[in-house]
């Protein structure tokens, strides 16, 4: 999973003298979709909420978050059965991974649940150091322009972009958000691979990121 430096990285760093990013941060130059079999960075139609397409028998672990956390996500939604469950199994990973953070739970079970191989590793080690920096997250993440690629049985790719600009670092104690300017660095483009398991869930076996990449700034 590769790490990405959001806003709120840089708020940690200010506050905590830590390079930390958010839910993949970037500790070098992110990976090109080459590495990521039938990756595709094409648009889809956007919608206001994630699908409910998912057909898997898995019995989902329920996670709320925050009255202060939001995550939305527009064109999450697909008439394919297939891609309609990747969409929505990512969104709730999403979800997992924030919650964990406001949870200050590196070993959340949700975590396990719809990531795997690196990207569990990355996620986990992520939570830690908002753990580590006695931080938590508030404000809103906007994912948007999902495009799908099934290229084998149980085997897909995702891109999707998300702006940042409205999330923040918490500090945990004293709940004051640490807030950062909006900049094209506030846009992230996101290249996922998922695996089908064997109960159907889409988990996410490997996550890279680019900060301020056009595709998403525009």
């Amino acid at each position: 999973m590769k790490r990405r430096s959001l806003p709120v990285a840089a708020a940690l760093a200010a506050a905590s003298a830590l390079l930390l990013t958010a839910c993949d941060s970037s500790d070098g130059n992110a990976k090109s979709d080459e590495e990521i079999a039938g990756a595709d960075t094409g648009d889809t139609k956007q919608s206001a909420s994630p699908t409910t397409e998912a057909t898997d028998t898995a019995q989902h672990p329920k996670v709320t978050l925050p009255d202060d956390v939001t995550n939305v996500f527009e064109g999450f939604k697909s008439g394919d059965a297939t891609e309609g469950a990747i969409l929505t199994d990512t969104s709730r990973r999403i979800d997992a991974l924030t919650y964990a953070i406001t949870q200050a739970n590196p070993d959340e079970s949700a975590l396990g649940f719809y990531y795997k191989e690196d990207a569990l590793l990355g996620a986990a080690d992520w939570v830690q150091e908002f753990v580590k920096a006695k931080k938590s997250m508030t404000g809103e993440t906007r994912y948007f322009k999902p495009s799908v690629d099934v290229y084998a049985k149980g085997k897909a790719t995702l891109t999707y972009c998300a702006f940042e600009g409205e999330a923040f670092v918490k500090d945990r104690k004293t709940g004051k958000a640490e807030k950062t300017p909006v900049t094209d660095d506030s846009y992230l483009l996101y290249s996922t691979r998922l695996e089908k398991s064997d109960n159907g869930v889409w988990q996410t076996a490997v996550l890279n990121s680019e900060r301020g990449n056009e595709q998403c700034t525009q």
